[in-house]
């Protein structure tokens, strides 16, 4: 499966993403530092302040506090309009105290950009825009209303006019710079995110297919002797009670029952059996293993093996494990939906690497994405052509990133190319469409050789 639901995995709308106890820690190290700051203006540089005023004003933020810790459990999860109203709430407060302590020739004015950045962190962009909008709009007023700072001695303390306008101007691209910037970072961690779980996902239910195969496979294996024995019996028992009907069908019966049990665990054991055996396999069976859901779908796959030059003429026996199966199915189903007629899957080995391209005859990669292939949730425009070709593709870039993290984990190196310009005219059947390479050390997937003549004992019988 190469692409995921989007539905299931869209990125959630960012409420009850932040703890009530996260905000007000913070709020509680602001108070400090304002306390701090009034003390130290005061005693040390000897700065006329409103000191009830200020100590008001700080005071509501402490009330605010304990309200907070009294009235809601110390793991509530705000919503999206509490958070917003807490974050406005400190803007204010921030405000006045600084309204009330020189405007924007206070240096700590800096600090307003500290609610945006948490806002772009944990809202939605109209939120983060809104209280962007209120930050830029307060300092801009505390640039001609404010209280100014006086000495002792009466002296004012401002800044020059030049300085002024250039702190302003450094606060204001520093709310826009530091929400866009700390949004991207946040965006692409809760997309990795999601796409790891994703990731992990594919990977369990693949683990899940793999074992329930082999439990079937197994007991198909293990019930194979008493329903032989049920059968051998029942025909000796056919031969006794041929002279009476009434019994000599229910013997019958019981025998064809029987071979009913065979048939039925014998095409459900087709998805094989975890033996020992199978833990490795050849390179060619493990790749149509991954191929074989796609070889049905109106396309031809091709698979070609060959040693390169001077490698052991036979085909390596690899890992079979659910991370290289379902990799290279996510891969092989992309090349299969957008080629036109052929996918090809080239296999070539070394004494020292094992490398697997895929190639198909479709429109290739969008050159635009090629350096982002692999990257997830990556979209674009889709032409009219496309949709009708794959109507239920979203173009998330999950089905890949899957594929590449899965593969990466088994120690594989992906690379992504197009065979031809994808502007220029096609014909199906000329591999022209997109490349995907892997390459394995050999030794990363392959069966040690000093195990390979070694017996691998007995499978485990199923236990109850």
């Amino acid at each position: 499966m190469a692409e995921q639901n989007p539905g299931l995995l869209a990125q959630e709308p960012r409420s009850n993403w932040v703890r009530l106890r996260t905000l007000i820690v913070l709020r509680w190290m602001a108070i400090a530092g304002q306390l701090a700051a009034i003390t130290v203006a005061q005693r040390y540089f000897n700065l006329t302040l409103e000191l009830g005023i200020c100590y008001a004003a700080i005071g509501a933020s402490i009330i605010a506090n304990l309200v907070a810790i009294f009235v809601y459990p110390e793991n509530k999860r705000l919503s999206e309009g509490e958070v917003f109203l807490m974050l406005l709430f400190d803007i204010s407060q921030l405000a006045v105290l600084l309204f009330l302590a020189g405007g924007l020739h206070n240096p700590f004015a800096l600090l307003i950009l500290a609610p945006v950045t948490i806002s772009a962190t944990a809202l939605k962009a109209r939120s983060t825009v809104l209280l962007g909008a209120v930050a830029i709009a307060l300092i801009t007023m505390l640039v001609f209303f404010h209280i100014p700072l006086r000495t002792q001695q009466g002296f004012v303390m401002r800044m020059p006019d030049i300085f002024l306008f250039g702190f302003w101007a450094a606060i204001t691209i520093g709310i826009v710079f530091e929400a866009i910037y700390a949004r991207r970072v946040t965006q692409e961690i809760h997309s990795m995110g999601q796409a790891l779980l994703a990731t992990q996902m594919a990977l369990d239910r693949e683990q899940k297919l793999t074992d329930l195969g082999g439990v079937v496979a197994a007991a198909a294996h293990e019930l194979g002797t008493p329903l032989a024995t049920i059968k051998l019996v029942s025909a000796e028992l056919m031969e006794d009670l041929a002279d009476l009907p009434e019994q000599y069908d229910d013997v019958v019966l019981i025998r064809d029952q029987a071979d009913r049990c065979r048939d039925i665990l014998r095409s459900m054991g087709r998805a094989g059996k975890d033996d020992l055996l199978l833990r490795h396999a050849p390179l060619g069976t493990v790749i149509r293993e991954a191929a074989e859901p796609h070889s049905e779908r109106g396309k031809k796959v091709e698979i070609d093996l060959r040693p390169a030059d001077g490698a052991d003429p036979g085909q390596p026996n690899i890992a079979r494990r659910p991370e290289i199966i379902h990799g290279l199915r996510n891969l092989v189903q992309n090349a299969v939906d957008f080629a036109e007629t052929t996918v090809w899957i080239d296999a070539v080995w070394t004494n020292t690497t094992i490398e697997i391209r895929i190639i198909d005859d479709g429109a290739g990669f969008p050159p635009h994405l090629l350096g982002r292939i692999g990257d997830p949730f990556v979209r674009r425009r889709r032409t009219s052509e496309e949709r009708r070709k794959r109507p239920g593709y979203e173009g998330m870039g999950l089905g890949l990133f899957i594929a590449k993290t899965l593969l990466e984990r088994s120690g594989a190196e992906l690379g992504f190319a197009n065979a031809s310009d994808p502007l220029s005219p096609r014909k199906p059947g000329i591999r022209s469409g997109a490349i995907v390479e892997l390459a394995w050390p050999r030794r990363m997937i392959t069966q040690a050789e000093e195990n390979l003549g070694r017996g691998l004992g007995e499978n485990l019988p199923i236990e109850a």
